[in-house]
């Protein structure tokens, strides 16, 4: 185990299942250090969300503990806890009636800050992500372009300003050059913020972008985690076929 102080959350020894069926996850034992971006790689049903939402009590397990700032997940009121971790979905899941200042607003509010707060970390927010307020505060999600959508997600998960981000696949409904900038913009943020972040994909070259660490995911147990360097020469035959799909081009 890693030093408690140094870490954020901790899976030990994790088993979730639904009922009848095969367990998705087995035996995890995970340790995300404050900080750091830490991303969840593997193919689709491999246990990367399934992960995500046993954080934030979506799911609760069905052996094992989850810890968050050294607590159990199931001694957080579930309400509260999930106020305290921003989370970015790659659908966004703006309110399309709301504006993009209520969109953002909406922890904040219901966090009981007040008006005058609520306004400036609406400013401040969306100044970090690229969209001035004066110009896009009053626009509707329909109003936007996806890129811009996407921005305002992250803005709305990082308002009330959780200690945890979690985002699941946040930028894979996007145009490779739209993926590119916002790839970019969010390294760049995270560097001013210093929010720990779990991050799932199964974009091998966005993994390696992003992550501080990467643990790769096959069958809802972990194969290894690895630096992006470490993961670039490992000769792991499980972690070959993603290495290889980086240089694969269509004919």
């Amino acid at each position: 185990m890693t030093d408690r102080l140094d870490t954020a959350i901790e899976f030990c020894r994790v088993r979730y299942a639904i009922s009848g069926s095969r367990a998705i996850l087995s035996d995890l034992d995970l340790s995300v250090k404050t900080g750091e971006v830490f991303v969840l790689l593997g193919r689709s049903g491999s246990g990367k969300t399934t992960t995500l939402k046993l954080i934030n009590r979506l799911l609760e397990p069905n052996a094992g503990e989850i810890l968050v700032e050294g607590r159990s997940t199931l001694s957080w009121d579930p309400i509260q806890l999930r106020r305290s971790i921003g989370y970015a979905v790659q659908d966004v899941g703006l309110f399309p009636h709301y504006t993009v200042e209520k969109n953002v607003a909406l922890i904040p509010r219901a966090e009981g800050w007040e008006k005058a707060r609520i306004a400036q970390r609406v400013e401040e927010v969306l100044a970090l992500v690229g969209l001035p307020s004066v110009e896009f505060a009053n626009r509707y999600p329909h109003e936007l372009s996806g890129g811009q959508r996407q921005r305002v997600g992250l803005a709305r998960a990082i308002a009330a300003k959780p200690p945890v981000l979690l985002m699941d696949e946040p930028f894979g409904a996007l145009d490779p050059l739209t993926r590119g900038e916002i790839q970019r913009e969010f390294a760049a943020l995270h560097t001013k913020l210093g929010t720990t972040v779990l991050f799932v994909t199964h974009d091998v070259a966005e993994a390696l972008l992003l992550a501080d660490r990467i643990a790769l995911f096959d069958a809802g147990k972990i194969v290894g985690i690895f630096t992006p360097d470490e993961f670039t020469h490992c000769t792991d035959a499980r972690v070959q076929p993603y290495l290889a799909s980086i240089h694969q081009r269509p004919r």
